[in-house]
């Protein structure tokens, strides 16, 4: 590993870089000497392995706590840590803020999956979130089921009551070549710094018509098995190398979402072996215990909030937030996603408080659950304080608003794993991009560069942009997030990069502390019109 540059050394580079003339030609640089004293006592308790927190705040959010499903009993211990430790760092305001309702919560509790004839050999293996158990151990021969359109099912119908079904093909598992971790070269983010231009390929009325037909089949076929009284319905990870990516098996809504057998994900090399066995007229006997727990006390969820208030009677009332998504899928222990984002803005919220920096406008922290099942959290709380984005102005024909939108400066996001941070998506506001340019200039050491106009969607920033707010995530190195970790039973502790996480709770807090003790607000895009309320696809 290369060593790190000490901190102290590092800023006389910046004082120089950032004082000489730049992008911004003759303009005065809009990091002062001030802001790059307070820039370098954040690199330094942030960077620092003596004073860094990162680690150990990660650690305990997917070691200890582990997934953390939304409404799940992880989710709400992990939640109690950390509003616990929010106050220890003497945060002001920390609580959570209710909203719902979610739907009940669900755990998974145990999952044994096996093999038992001709030959014994375990099964890599997960319970789909929100299906029921197997009400014990129980035992019964694999049938292997391919149901590719509607018609196939009448071949099985009065065949599978009490068996564990397979009806997906085979997934491919090509050979890797290339590595599946990978860093931004300086060509690709020069490429990502470029405007999009449109070419032609599928539109995204197509791509959801393809969506909503294969859900439509899913939801028959799960019917369709319901219906037979399987055992439970066995399904291939579309992963290789025992790394098995699991979702949502089941509805949160028990009075309205349709009944579902037990739901089982494993991975795609345990899953060809029962097929082609079965292939052969193999007879396969399956051991399967599944444990699963409903909890229909609390439908409602829950947001993480606290607060450093701000130092400046004039600007206190105004705020900066950072925030991400809390919640993660229940097959690994929700490290990358979004642990990683999570133990960021915390770590980045507590050095701010560490250092005692004077921040002129209160600084305000929003974990968020329901993220993976449609960024609800953050929605309810945009919601609820800022505007709605599917109600109309009587008088502007935009939308409706309330008196907190004019008061909110700006939303920074983490969501895209463990990745250090490159630049920054401007979410098509040109206009703060002198501004973010000078602030990149003393991270350059560092690897962040890039400003690009593009958007990217996926996560909670859109929240704050659909009420008319500035809201940014952040570039980051890919590594091996979509390929391994992403919503797998691979996003894990292990998956963390120490060097990474520093890196990125050191800039979001400096963005933070320049954007809290600006004269002015940031730069707005116009107030959009209403859109019509988001319909699951």
């Amino acid at each position: 590993m290369r060593k790190q540059a000490s901190v102290s050394a590092a800023l006389a580079a910046i004082l120089s870089l950032v004082l000489a003339v730049g992008p911004l030609g003759a303009q005065a640089p809009a990091v002062s000497t001030s802001d790059l004293s307070a820039i370098h006592q954040i690199r330094e308790e942030g960077l620092s392995n003596s004073s860094s927190k990162i680690m150990e705040i990660i650690s305990y959010l997917s070691d200890v706590y582990g997934p953390r499903l939304t409404n799940s009993p992880d989710i709400k211990d992990a939640a109690k840590w950390t509003t616990d430790k929010m106050k220890e760092w003497q945060l002001a305001n920390v609580h959570l803020e209710p909203w719902g309702p979610f739907g009940r919560g669900w755990s998974n509790e145990r999952t044994n999956v096996q093999v038992i004839a001709p030959h014994p050999f375990p099964l890599i293996a997960y319970a789909k979130a929100w299906t029921p158990g197997t009400d014990g151990a129980i035992t019964a021969d694999a049938v292997w089921a391919p149901i590719t359109k509607e018609e196939d099912m009448a071949k099985y119908k009065g065949q599978l009551k009490g068996k564990f079904v397979l009806t997906a093909a085979i997934p491919e598992s090509p050979e890797r070549f290339d590595a599946q971790a990978h860093r931004y070269t300086d060509a690709e983010l020069a490429d990502l710094s470029k405007a999009e231009v449109p070419t032609a390929g599928p539109g995204l009325e197509e791509r959801l018509a393809q969506f909503r037909a294969q859900r439509d089949l899913n939801l028959k076929i799960q019917k369709f098995l319901v219906d037979e009284g399987i055992a439970a319905w066995i399904e291939p990870s579309r992963s290789d190398d025992g790394t098995v990516f699991v979702q949502q098996g089941g509805g949160r809504d028990k009075e309205k979402d349709p009944p579902v057998s037990p739901r089982i994900a494993v991975a795609n090399e345990n899953y060809g072996r029962i097929v082609r066995m079965l292939e052969k007229k193999v007879p396969v006997s399956m051991l399967v215990d599944v444990q699963s727990k409903f909890y229909d006390d609390d439908l409602q969820s829950f947001n993480i909030i606290g607060e450093i208030p701000g130092s400046d009677k004039a600007k206190a009332d105004e705020v900066v937030m950072l925030g991400a998504h809390f919640d993660s899928w229940q097959a690994g222990t929700g490290a990358t996603d979004n642990g990683a984002g999570s133990a960021v803005m915390l770590e980045a919220i507590r050095i701010l408080k560490k250092t005692g920096l004077r921040m002129r406008r209160t600084v305000r922290i929003g974990l968020w659950t329901g993220e993976e099942e449609g960024l609800l959290g953050s929605a309810a709380y945009t919601t609820q304080h800022f505007g709605d984005p599917h109600a109309e102005d009587p008088v502007t024909h935009l939308i409706k608003i309330t008196p907190e939108q004019a008061k909110l400066d700006a939303y920074y996001n983490i969501d895209n794993g463990t990745g250090k941070i490159r630049g920054i998506y401007l979410q098509g506001n040109e206009m703060v991009a002198p501004l973010f340019e000078s602030w990149m200039e003393p991270f350059h050491d560092l690897g962040m560069t890039t400003l690009t106009i593009r958007n990217t969607g996926g996560t909670d920033h859109l929240s704050f942009n659909a009420v008319g707010l500035p809201g940014f995530q952040f570039i980051q190195d890919p590594l091996d997030y979509d390929t391994r970790t992403h919503h797998s039973n691979m996003d894990v502790y292990e998956r963390i990069q120490e060097p990474d996480m520093k890196q990125m709770a050191v800039i979001i807090a400096s963005f933070v502390y320049l954007t809290a003790n600006r004269d002015e607000m940031l730069p707005r895009k116009p107030l959009p019109k209403p859109t019509p309320a988001r319909q699951f696809p």
